[in-house]
């Protein structure tokens, strides 16, 4: 009897050393949401996307094809809707009034993780909101008072994020990163 107490002891505090001593052997958790509230996740998303001077717009050409600009957005609204300013006769909008599909890419500052906004963007051409989205400056670029100036508003569809000094991190064995969908609602 003596024996079998002995073994049940040790038996639990050997098992206990092995997962103390070697935690990278055990299986890793899927923290593709695990751990992580919407709320953190908007929050942490929009500090590095303000944080960013400028993101990449990606917008599809007439074949398909994936088309990448670097584009100086405004702060993100509350549901990380992003407006930004443009000259209407450029590619970006004729590729916008073919196919609605975008992605905006934002990189914190320092390296240490990234915002991927997947959605809809729509052309706007509304005096008021115009006169709303604008950053001084820019009149060196729309020399004739603004009449080439438009905007592109994006509705995300969803939104994934990786933070690492947050501990925002993808998923050990896909890379897949913590992401937040949100209901459609594509209207301009």
């Amino acid at each position: 009897m003596k024996k079998s107490s002995a073994i049940s002891i040790v038996t639990p505090a050997i098992f206990l050393i092995f997962i103390l001593l070697f935690p990278c052997l055990l299986p890793a958790q899927d923290n593709e949401l695990q751990g992580y509230d919407r709320d953190s996740l908007m929050i942490f998303a929009k500090k590095i996307m303000v944080s960013a001077r400028y993101c990449a717009l990606i917008t599809l050409d007439q074949s398909g094809h994936p088309q990448a600009r670097t584009m100086d957005p405004f702060p993100p609204e509350a549901d990380l809707t992003v407006w930004f300013g443009t000259n209407i006769n450029s590619r970006k909008v004729k590729e916008i009034q073919n196919n609605s599909r975008a992605t905006l890419y934002y990189e914190a500052p320092n390296g240490e993780g990234y915002v991927v906004i997947k959605g809809h963007a729509y052309i706007v051409d509304d005096a008021d909101i115009k006169l709303k989205y604008w950053k001084t400056g820019w009149e060196k670029f729309y020399p004739e008072s603004k009449e080439n100036y438009i905007l592109i508003k994006v509705i995300p569809d969803k939104m994934e994020i990786v933070d690492y000094p947050h501990g925002i991190i993808s998923k050990s064995k896909t890379w897949a990163a913590p992401y937040i969908e949100f209901l459609p609602c594509h209207k301009n």
